[in-house]
């Protein structure tokens, strides 16, 4: 349960998460090292026998969570909610381990070609991260503002059921009724955490109450003329079956009035469980927020967050340093365009001119409906423009398309952080780029380039529409979640994007993308000294307002984000920097055979890796192509 429920609440909302291309990946887009000769039919053999068992097993570890079904666009157990007890996340651990077991007893690992390895190694990987975390369960935050459930279960609910029939539909109202449950099993495993000593900052607290609230509010849960956005939701979905001839009046009525009951008997008593809880708990907190070192067992827990997150050893000192380092190397390049602009005060002044002309449309939209949709439209011809240059920098395209989305207004937050959600692995729904536009002083427009590619082109979309579609991997590796390869990648690609033509062709934009890449050396810094050093959230605060032009709304939304995500926010810049060097090793070691397009079917055609894994695999490559 550890491994779905965290790919459910986090791996998939990418801050985080199409190309129209026919192309699908298969095994020989990334060429394997050679292998010795005499042994090539028995390695096969061996390889073909572990894939299979690989999917026997991957489908048996699927099959225990509805929702993750959901995802991938399947209706198996489609009236059904996750077990979201501590009991089930055993359960499940449980049975990681015995498959672990059988994987090393029926199969020989040296008859395995370097692939297949890649894949066994990565099974047994995925347990061992896991298993570490057990003795932390007590250590993490059930409901925040980041990803929280909820908002994530509305979300869920209104985005990802499709609704194609009758059938459907009471699968969806079946749901409603088990969300009650699922809600209050997390509650109870907060009450938990909260007297084990692990609660969240006030301001979580605060913020999870207003959403959980406003999830039930309007109709049927009070008297007011709206709908609340679920029961809209229903609606919406029932009128479609009816205007498709699907359902009959009556059938439709009926579903109406189950679903009312659902949410009033079962869905709203939860939620108003959740607020009881916090109302109760909210008086423990601090008035000041606090980093992890001040849990039980906190600087531990921050030292297995780091690891997991980066799947690196590096420790919190060093990457402090790294952090450091990157500050004040991109700082130097955007004192240049600074220069470049014809400003001739400090660079101190150059954010603070970006940060208070929020009224000049030269740097920000107007906060109005049209201002919004401006935003959604200009992203979207961004994203346009890598389109039509990936065929000159990849040879795999995800079939999957992309769409642009304002964040629903029930978990929409001022200044938060754009996310991506992925496609189906069948390409039928797109994935979906989500932006918060409730406030459009905290969405300068130099970062709006930037942003765009990399949660939608050639950044995550792209990375995690070609995992899923991969063929000729087992089917557990397409679905992978490791938050260093993943957002790495993702500022991996803001650079790549200003290698291709009609990218960044303005200062304003290139100053944006300079301002996105330091706002992820911050991250190491901040992040670090908050868990780490016992910096407290106005020191962070500061930290980064002196080196960043972000809005001081946007930086205080992201301060928050850190306290109650630890590690979470060192992934990026710890993954860039190491596909950058995987990047320079193949050019230094191959020279003119060096091709870009193929390193990069290499990076993304194995799917997600922890970083040392992804290094064997580009090692792998240079060796086929020598």
């Amino acid at each position: 349960m550890r491994q779905l429920l965290s790919a459910l609440l986090l791996g998939l909302a990418l801050a985080a998460c199409g190309n129209q291309s026919e192309t699908t990946a298969t095994q020989s887009d990334v060429a394997p090292a050679p292998e010795p000769v005499s042994s090539v039919a028995d390695e096969k053999t061996e390889t073909e026998k572990l894939n299979e068992w690989f999917e026997v097993k991957y489908e048996e570890e699927l099959m225990m969570s509805p929702m993750a079904l959901t995802f991938q666009g399947r209706k198996e157990r489609y009236d059904e909610i996750d077990d979201m007890s501590a009991q089930a996340e055993d359960e499940q651990l449980e049975w990681k381990k015995q498959s672990v077991a059988e994987m090393k007893t029926k199969f020989d690992y040296n008859k395995l070609t370097d692939d297949a390895k890649l894949s066994y190694d990565l099974w047994e990987y995925q347990y061992d991260i896991a298993a570490q975390g057990m003795k932390f369960r007590d250590s993490g935050y059930v409901f925040t503002q980041m990803n929280g459930v909820q908002s994530f279960i509305p979300t869920f609910m209104m985005s990802f059921h499709r609704v194609d029939d009758q059938k459907d539909m009471q699968a969806y109202v079946a749901r409603l009724s088990a969300l009650g449950r699922a809600m209050n099993q997390l509650v109870n495993r907060a009450k938990a955490n909260a007297a084990a000593g692990t609660r969240p900052p006030k301001f979580a607290y605060e913020i999870v109450k207003k959403e959980a609230q406003a999830i039930i509010s309007g109709k049927p849960f009070d008297e007011s003329e709206n709908d609340s956005s679920l029961y809209a939701d229903v609606k919406g979905k029932v009128d479609a079956l009816l205007e498709k001839s699907a359902l009959t009046q009556e059938q439709a009525d009926k579903l109406l009035a189950d679903a009312q009951t659902a949410l009033l008997d079962d869905f709203a008593p939860s939620y108003r469980n959740l607020i009881a809880f916090v109302d109760e708990d909210i008086a423990n907190t601090t008035e000041q927020a606090q980093g992890a070192h001040a849990l039980p067992n906190g600087a531990a827990f921050y030292e297995y967050r780091l690891k997991s997150i980066t799947t690196t050893d590096m420790t919190a000192e060093e990457i402090h340093q790294l952090g450091l380092s990157e500050v004040a190397r991109i700082r130097a390049e955007m004192e240049a365009i600074k220069e470049k602009d014809g400003f001739e005060g400090t660079l101190q002044e150059y954010f603070a001119l970006i940060r208070d002309s929020k009224d000049d449309e030269k740097y920000y939209f107007k906060n109005t409906d049209e201002g919004r949709q401006a935003y959604i439209d200009q992203a979207t011809a961004a994203i346009d423009t890598i389109k039509s240059e990936l065929p000159n920098y990849f040879g795999i395209l995800p079939k999957a398309d992309l769409v642009v989305k304002r964040v629903e207004p029930f978990r929409e937050q001022d200044g938060a952080p754009q996310h991506y959600y992925p496609s189906t692995p069948d390409g039928s729904r797109p994935g979906i780029y989500y932006a918060h536009l409730s406030d459009m002083a905290t969405m300068p427009k130099n970062e709006l380039e930037v942003i765009a590619y990399h949660e939608g082109l050639p950044g995550h979309h792209m990375q995690i529409a070609i995992a899923q579609e991969l063929e000729g991997v087992p089917t557990f590796r397409t679905q992978a979640r490791f938050t260093a390869y993943s957002e790495g990648w993702g500022l991996y690609s803001e650079a790549l994007a200003k290698e291709m033509p009609g990218t960044f062709t303005t200062l304003g934009s290139d100053f944006g993308r300079l301002g996105s890449e330091i706002w992820r050396a911050i991250r190491l810094v901040v992040d670090t000294g908050m868990h780490h050093k016992k910096w407290s959230q106005q020191q962070a605060v500061d930290f980064f307002s002196e080196n960043s032009p972000a809005p001081l709304g946007t930086i205080e939304t992201e301060i928050r984000r850190y306290l109650v995500w630890p590690g979470q926010a060192t992934a990026y810049k710890v993954g860039m920097i190491d596909i950058q060097r995987l990047r320079k090793m193949a050019k230094d070691e191959l020279g003119d055979k060096f091709d870009i397009k193929a390193f990069h079917d290499t990076i993304l055609g194995g799917g997600a890796l922890p970083l040392s894994m992804l290094e064997r695999q580009v090692k792998n490559w240079i060796a086929s192509q020598k």
